[in-house]
């Protein structure tokens, strides 16, 4: 059974950076997509940003193309997002989360639910 373990959310002022990391582990990965879901107060699940497992390829939101980035870090096991320029409305909690799909098909999704695995989430607070 896979597991994904979040952390590295947190409050900070508007511009500011945050960095968040997802701890994989359990069964083999190889073929895996691993991104980063965003949930706004009151707001549907909404993918954020994906990176494949096996080679490396990326998806960006248009909201958070330029300020985020996603890495992974494969003798680790971790997926880390960096997020600078940080917006109110990026507020919300941030998941985890892993499935064997295309990272676009994975990230664009309209129904995140049906996506195999899920971190716990990890909350971010924009605010001055």
């Amino acid at each position: 059974q896979l597991q994904l373990v979040e952390s590295g959310g947190g409050l900070v002022q508007p511009g500011g950076s945050l960095r968040l990391s997802c701890a994989v582990s359990g069964v083999s990965f190889q073929n895996l997509a691993i991104g980063w879901f965003h949930q706004a107060p009151g707001k549907e699940r909404e993918g954020v940003s994906c990176i494949s497992r096996s080679d490396g390829s990326t998806y960006y939101a248009d909201s958070v193309k330029g300020r985020f980035t996603i890495s992974r870090d494969i003798n680790k096991n971790t997926i880390k997002l960096q997020m600078d320029s940080l917006k109110p409305e990026d507020t919300g909690v941030y998941y985890c989360a892993a499935d064997y799909a295309p990272v676009q098909t994975m990230c664009g999704t309209t129904n995140p639910a049906r996506l195999r695995y899920w971190g716990q989430g990890t909350q971010v607070t924009v605010s001055s």
